[in-house]
């Protein structure tokens, strides 16, 4: 019987357009600057324009990294997919030469004997029969051939797109954090004390181009607000690594990260924020910044803020200015972090 591609190139074919359909860009968001502490003591101040622009560029790094890493990805699969199309092209090249040089030995007349041979009327229908059948299924493999070839030229081209795509991505990228080193001028080596964590949490749920959803439909443990589900994925991550002191979340105003269920304000005393975090207390938030960024692209990071300085994905540390000048502005009493 013929073989037939059937269900596997159907997909490769999916595959190539879901690929070739992924875009550059996307929507920026402002940034959560801390304000001077409420009633609650969750405050954070209003947002800086250095702070702005700075949140664009890390959302755009951020953004096009998981667009190129998801083609890449796809692009791998691609590849594999191809070289097995390739093998069966082989395949059926092979089998329609052979029936080509049989045709061409034995032709017609050979065919014409074979049938004359029978022994009987019931011989004579079975071999005409099976004749018949040879013959199409050798039909078929032609048939099939052509088809193969006319849909690997065209996943060929949609993947040579993909690729130019992610060219195109990386290009893009580099500008982007050209652009984010122009700014920062004056960046730092980051707070004293905070070393990097190796990566360690689980990896957040993406979309199949990468990116994270921002619907802010999860329930907030810490407030009756809600939360994404990433943010709410990063604060269990950082709540099973052992960070087990005060939390804040959702929160409403008016601009920012927080009413949008994206960010939590992590205390560095137990109990809640406080004044200037020393000793302990100021080890436990240098370990806990520290934790965020080395599992930044896992968590889907967006930036940290912690004691006066702000440390962006692709970017790095750079000083944070504040409007508040107290320990909540200055977030010197605690962690404040945003996801994407």
């Amino acid at each position: 019987m013929p073989r037939t591609p059937g269900r596997w190139f159907r997909i490769l074919i999916l595959t190539v357009v879901a690929t070739a359909v992924v875009v550059l860009g996307g929507p920026a968001t402002s940034l959560a600057a801390p304000t001077a502490p409420g009633a609650g003591g969750t405050g954070d101040d209003g947002p800086g324009t250095l702070e702005q622009q700075l949140n664009t560029i890390a959302t755009a790094l951020a953004d096009a990294r998981a667009r190129l890493t998801a083609a890449k990805q796809q692009q791998v699969t691609l590849r594999a997919q191809l070289v097995t199309s390739q093998k069966r092209m082989a395949e059926l090249s092979v089998l329609v030469g052979e029936f080509a040089n049989a045709q061409y030995r034995v032709g017609q007349t050979a065919t014409l004997n074979a049938l004359l041979k029978s022994q009987s009327p019931s011989a004579f229908l079975s071999r005409f029969s099976e004749l018949h059948e040879i013959s199409l299924s050798q039909n078929a493999e032609i048939v099939q051939l052509h088809d193969i070839q006319t849909q690997y030229a065209a996943t060929k081209a949609s993947l040579d797109r993909a690729i130019a795509v992610a060219n195109n991505q990386q290009a893009q990228l580099t500008r982007q954090q050209q652009a984010a080193l122009r700014i920062l001028n004056h960046a730092t080596g980051g707070p004293t004390g905070v070393i990097i964590a190796a990566a360690s949490a689980s990896p957040a749920p993406r979309n199949s181009d990468g990116s994270l959803s921002d619907s802010c439909n999860q329930n907030d443990p810490t407030s009756g607000g809600c939360l994404t589900a990433p943010t709410l994925h990063a604060y269990q991550e950082v709540k099973k690594a052992g960070f087990n002191h005060y939390v804040h979340c959702w929160r409403q105003q008016s601009w920012g990260e927080h009413p949008k269920g994206r960010a939590c304000d992590w205390a560095c005393d137990v109990s809640g924020f406080g004044g200037t975090a020393t000793g302990s207390t100021r080890t436990y938030c240098n370990k806990l910044a520290g934790f965020l960024i080395g599992n930044s692209d896992r968590l889907g990071v967006l930036y940290v803020i912690w004691y006066k300085e702000i440390w962006l994905p692709g970017v790095g540390w750079h000083a944070y200015t504040t409007e508040g000048g107290n320990p909540s502005g200055f977030h010197t009493n605690h962690v404040h972090m945003s996801i994407r």
